[in-house]
């Protein structure tokens, strides 16, 4: 730490959970972030709390960014995957502590209707959402997230089709 400051490696990551929510038909839900300046869309994603799981947090974060958390766990990776914020945003996302995320990805199956989705929740962070092939993914989200979106769409292939 030099003269005070925190530097970028200074930084822990966040641990995070993040969901790839796929419909009967193969499709991954996505939302529009409220808070960028770019259009960045994103799978649901967001922290996980002191003492829950990755599937718990999961489904908490469903609720609180979609307002509904009908869905079934299909699969969860193995690995956790990290990816760091641009430098312009290190200090200023996630509340300024983080240098980014540590995510645990989990594939799970929208149980409900398109009508129990309701983005106008009691602290929104979707604009906008709509239901995606996953390998249009990595064409919508931001730049450094890519990489990551890559390696949560191949290691859900096998389950992210429509359902049987």
């Amino acid at each position: 730490m030099a003269r005070g400051f925190l530097t970028h490696d200074d930084l822990p990551y966040r641990p995070c959970v993040g969901i790839m929510l796929i419909n009967r038909e193969g499709l991954v839900l996505v939302g529009r972030r409220i808070d960028q300046t770019v259009e960045g869309w994103q799978m649901p994603q967001g922290g996980i709390d002191d003492g829950e799981t990755p599937l718990e947090a999961g489904l908490r974060e469903l609720k609180e960014e979609i307002g509904t958390n009908k869905a079934k766990l299909l699969a969860e990776m193995d690995e956790w995957l990290c990816y760091d914020l641009p430098a312009h945003l290190v200090g200023v996302a996630l509340h300024g502590r983080y240098r980014g995320q540590r995510q645990k990805w989990l594939a799970m199956r929208f149980l409900g209707e398109d009508s129990d989705i309701d983005i106008k929740t009691h602290e929104p962070e979707f604009a906008a959402w709509k239901w995606l092939a996953p390998e249009a993914l990595p064409r919508l989200i931001v730049p450094f997230k890519r990489d990551t979106y890559a390696k949560v769409i191949a290691a859900f292939r096998d389950v992210a089709g429509p359902e049987a």
